[in-house]
């Protein structure tokens, strides 16, 4: 019997236009066996809540370069945690300058992958905290 799929949403919040990175990383994930959704880009808060309550998700990925984060990402934490979604892991990507990092962190986000992370550091990462959850032991 196979352990069932993670299942990842992967979102564009705000009016960043750049989504290279964010298709490589869904593309990655589907590659090694998780089922992902991808938003698109220019997605609000909100609409990324409903798309990851809609796709019963385990994991939301943000991927971001346009500096809106410390406006938009704890909208999404806090959208996820109003609809009975705190067991979400939320991980990052993209262009986050290192004194945002420990806000972030500490607000939810379990990790920010920064240019030229591996795709199976973040593939690994997001099994390795989905299984912990899981197992219900701390997260990576």
């Amino acid at each position: 019997m196979s352990e069932r799929k993670i299942k990842a949403l992967i979102a564009k919040p705000g009016l960043d236009g750049h989504d290279r990175g964010a298709k490589i990383v869904a593309r990655a994930l589907r590659e090694a066996g998780m089922d992902v959704a991808y938003t698109g880009i220019r997605q609000t808060p909100q609409m990324i809540v409903e798309e990851a309550l809609a796709e019963d998700v385990d994991v939301v990925g943000l991927s971001i370069l346009s500096g809106a984060h410390m406006e938009l990402f704890p909208q999404i934490i806090e959208g996820l945690h109003e609809r009975g979604m705190s067991g979400v892991i939320v991980v990052a990507g993209g262009i986050v300058p290192d004194q945002d990092r420990p806000a972030l962190l500490e607000m939810g986000v379990k990790v920010i992958f920064g240019p030229g992370a591996r795709t199976s550091d973040i593939a690994e990462f997001i099994q390795d905290a989905v299984a912990a959850r899981d197992r219900g032991e701390a997260q990576p």
